[in-house]
């Protein structure tokens, strides 16, 4: 029979363990900063609302913004227009009667 080496076993145990841990926390920061800084705010990215825009790219966005807005005037109301898609689907409804009591 083999006599055992405690301390030999109980330093292998514990240094795995703890590696592990270490790897796993580092892992876990690493994930957790990836997702907080997609939620930053990032205006000064381009497109954001704080990029510098020289006065040629803002007159363009003017006109882009005139162009839209006067192609949306000229389509129709949906309001005005009722439309039922399932319209086909659903049977009519039945017509109204008096009781005859």
């Amino acid at each position: 029979m083999r006599p055992k080496k405690i301390g030999v076993a109980e330093s292998n145990l514990g240094g795995g363990t703890v590696l592990r841990k270490t790897i796993y926390a580092t892992l876990i920061v690493i994930l957790t900063m990836g997702s907080a800084s997609a939620q930053a705010d990032l205006k000064d990215i381009q497109g954001g609302q704080n990029s510098v825009r020289d006065p040629q790219e803002k007159k363009n966005d003017r006109a882009i913004d005139r162009d839209y807005q006067s192609t949306m005037k000229r389509i129709p109301d949906k309001e005005k227009k009722e439309s039922d898609p399932w319209g086909d689907v659903r049977p009519t409804p039945p017509a109204a009667t008096k009781n005859k009591q």
